[in-house]
């Protein structure tokens, strides 16, 4: 397994807390629009504003998503789990607590597959539980010069905090787990989870502990990671920092603590709060939410294929490589057109081979959707067809393909109309490979008496000759049998 680069006496201890959005269009309590990118404090109300009276009512639909997710996870889902109030006092929650989960969460006792073990099995980290909660508000400290401002268009909505066991050793471990856990919450389409607009964010709880040592060390919190790269960089300087607190003789405190990219340096925030601090109760206007073994199982049902099982069929149908499979499976969307390229095309390799390559090049030079691409699985299907069969080179491919970015039509059609059907006709092949011979006699006649590494050139200067139509293995049939 790797580790972070440290102290060679020093191991590290990571968990993960996830807080991940669901696809909801309401908040988890009330009726407002969970829509990003509103007016300051345009999607509130009394219930997500805490003013009184006002009483919570449970969106159904984030039950439903909170529930996939947590099975996508593997976890256990409880049939009975109970909503906590969870009492602390910042600007951003009006209430002065958050509806959260505690003793009952949703679900437990889950695991994400994050890689190989160097003896062949599974590396995993287990997913400690999952529960769900409301977010609070957001304030903002960049908007004027002089003053921070508050806005609540967050306060309630629904989330569902995904806590890892401490089972991550390094931070490229650390990344793994977020990349697949992501992975899955967008196969399962439970959320987004765009990191840029908050929908996933991340915090890293890290401790240190010498080799060998079963007690885990004191731990500190680094809060509302958006990014990968964040999580691998504040990771290393956190575990670096506190290798060198220990190896001075110091001693760790438990804190909250920021990262900032723009210096690169992980800061402390606030001492580290523990569960007492929070002073859980049942929340009193909210009853306990029961689930049947029937609504579970229907949830279960609705789950589509998920990345771990989509990787072991596409080995196993399409015998494509380890790399090329993570790389098709990195999004169900593009997993889901390379299928119908390849059921379109008869071959998976080929159709794996454009997708990886043209097709996602195409799709990031235009910034488009891959769903929104002009050239359909279909289209792209026959392409590779006439490709494979040796009708189009891989020149006149790539040159089709752009054709059919542009132009509708049958690719056979628009090939044969424009020229790009390779040539097989001996006839029409040795008029170009004469000419050749006669534009270039001292190379012909080098090449004709022996000098066999001279037919690459010929080639080229005959499939140039035929502006890429020359069948280039004919050619080179043709010229090997002049060869001396």
């Amino acid at each position: 397994m790797s580790r972070t680069s440290a102290p060679l006496d020093w191991e590290l201890v990571i968990g993960l807390e996830v807080h991940c959005q669901l696809r909801t269009r309401s908040k988890i309590f009330c009726g407002c629009s969970c829509t990003f990118g509103a007016e300051p404090n345009a999607n509130t109300c009394p219930v997500c504003l805490g003013l009184p009276g006002a009483l919570p009512v449970l969106n159904a639909h984030a039950v439903t998503l909170a529930t996939r997710a947590s099975l996508a996870l593997g976890c256990t889902v409880h049939d009975t789990s109970v909503f906590a109030r969870k009492n602390y006092f910042y600007p951003d929650l009006p209430k002065g607590y958050q509806i959260s989960q505690f003793d009952r969460p949703l679900a437990t006792n889950g695991a994400v597959v994050v890689g190989i073990n160097p003896d062949g099995g599974p590396r995993v980290i287990r997913v400690h539980r999952v529960h769900m909660e409301e977010d609070a508000g957001k304030s903002v400290h960049d908007r004027f010069a002089d003053a921070s401002a508050i806005d609540l268009n967050r306060a309630g909505t629904p989330l569902v905090e995904i806590v890892s066991e401490p089972d991550i050793r390094s931070a490229a471990d650390a990344v793994s787990y977020a990349r697949r856990l992501k992975q899955i919450l967008e196969y399962a389409e439970v959320s987004d989870a765009n990191m840029e607009e908050g929908s996933l964010r991340v915090d890293v709880n890290i401790s240190v502990r010498r080799f060998g040592d079963d007690t885990l060390g004191t731990k500190t919190e680094i809060k509302n990671l958006n990014s990968f790269s964040a999580i691998e960089r504040a990771v290393e300087i956190e575990f670096t920092r506190q290798c060198e607190v220990l190896e001075s003789g110091g001693r760790i405190e438990q804190q909250t603590m920021l990262y900032d990219d723009k210096r690169n340096q992980v800061r402390p925030a606030r001492s580290k709060e523990g569960s007492h601090d929070y002073r859980y109760f049942p929340d009193p206007d909210l009853p306990p939410l029961r689930l049947s073994a029937t609504f579970i199982a229907e949830q279960q049902a609705a789950l589509p294929e998920l990345p771990p099982a989509r990787r072991q069929r596409f080995a196993a149908q399409y015998q494509l490589s380890d790399v090329d499979i993570e790389q098709l499976v990195v999004t169900r969307e593009l997993a889901d057109t390379f299928e119908a390229v390849a059921s379109a095309s008869g071959d998976a390799k080929r159709a794996a081979n454009w997708m990886l390559g043209t097709v996602l090049a195409s799709v990031n030079a235009s910034g488009t959707a891959l769903s929104a691409h002009p050239v359909s699985p279909e289209r792209l299907g026959a392409l590779i067809r006439l490709e494979a069969a040796g009708d189009l080179s891989n020149t006149a491919a790539r040159q089709l393909f752009g054709m059919l970015e542009q132009h509708d039509g049958d690719p056979l059609e628009m090939a044969r109309e424009a020229g790009l059907l390779q040539v097989r006709d001996d006839d029409a092949l040795v008029r170009w490979i004469d000419e050749v011979f006669a534009e270039n006699p001292a190379e012909a006649a080098r090449f004709v008496t022996g000098e066999r590494k001279l037919q690459g050139v010929l080639v080229g200067l005959v499939m140039k000759k035929s502006k890429g139509a020359a069948d280039p293995k004919k050619v080179n049939q043709l010229l090997g049998a002049r060869a001396g």
